[in-house]
């Protein structure tokens, strides 16, 4: 009998490694192809300016996008996941210091990657968050594009991206944003400009930071990862529909609800949200409660 249910056992956990392993097969061809894919786009090009205003927007605009959140505080690109299962992902040096973006990179290639999420070959960068980028003004386009450009060189170079096994299957599963070239509109043209006051129509537009996390119509859910919890409702109908605007500004600049909740900015990037300005904080707040 003890046989038996041994031999049995045996042939269910053999199905199940072929079954798994197949799965496996499936999605590292998968992704591979999606990872491979070219993309005839022709990017609206904006110029690269040097003038002062444009590029303190810019900083700003790099700072309440969290770009140096991944790239790192100097831009000199930063490894931010390194795990077996996901993979080694880096988050490549942005200025064109050694290891970085070559010499004659131009305002075409940053229009590829911000707006497009794509690479001067037209392939799709891996977990770049251009389905964000992509709904920026030209004004604010050309801010960031221009800041960039400027950037002073660092040298620092990376090994290349790995993407780890867990990591592909998420992304076969829909389940992880591995190519955000496949998220966008890429015939979409750009508003030329969108006015930074009070308003809940720039609430909306600034709101495109919160859409990752907290879905399309900000009412939170499912965790975006293995391990991290249920996203918050940050709608009028959650929390914040009930605090007052000197409420959200707190909270999202110093991570402390009004409730005496301690936020992880792991989880919530209030280290992000307390460089919004405060006009930017209550446009965001009268949007969120409006819908």
């Amino acid at each position: 009998m003890i046989k038996k249910i041994l031999k049995v056992t045996g042939l269910v956990l053999g199905v199940l490694v072929v079954i798994i392993a197949g799965y496996y097969t499936k999605a590292h061809i998968s992704t591979n192809q999606r990872m491979h894919k070219r993309y005839a786009v022709t990017p609206q090009i904006l110029p690269i300016l040097n003038d002062s205003a444009v590029l303190a927007r810019g900083e700003h605009l790099t700072r309440i996008k969290s770009c140096n959140g991944c790239h790192g505080k100097d831009m000199g690109g930063k490894v931010f996941v390194d795990d077996p299962a996901l993979g080694l992902l880096i988050a490549p040096n942005l200025t064109k210091g050694k290891g970085g973006r070559p010499a004659d990179y131009n305002a075409e290639d940053w229009s590829l990657a911000l707006r497009h999420g794509l690479r001067r070959d037209r392939t799709p960068l891996l977990f770049m968050p251009s389905h964000e980028f992509t709904l920026m003004s030209e004004e604010d386009m050309t801010a960031i594009i221009s800041y960039c450009a400027n950037l002073q060189p660092i040298d620092r170079e990376f090994p290349k991206t790995n993407i780890g096994p867990l990591a592909r299957v998420l992304a076969d599963l829909d389940k992880l944003p591995l190519l955000p070239a496949e998220m966008i509109d890429h015939d979409r043209k750009m508003v030329k400009e969108v006015k930074a006051e009070i308003s809940a129509e720039y609430g909306k537009y600034l709101s495109t930071s919160c859409t990752g996390c907290h879905r399309e119509n900000l009412k939170g859910g499912d965790p975006v990862a293995p391990g991290y919890p249920e996203v918050a409702d940050i709608s009028g109908s959650g929390h914040p529909g009930q605090w007052t605007d000197e409420q959200f500004i707190q909270t999202l600049r110093t991570g402390v609800t009004p409730e005496g909740k301690t936020l992880n900015p792991e989880e919530m990037p209030w280290t992000m949200t307390k460089e919004f300005s405060d006009v930017e904080l209550k446009a965001l707040h009268l949007y969120l409660k409006s819908i």
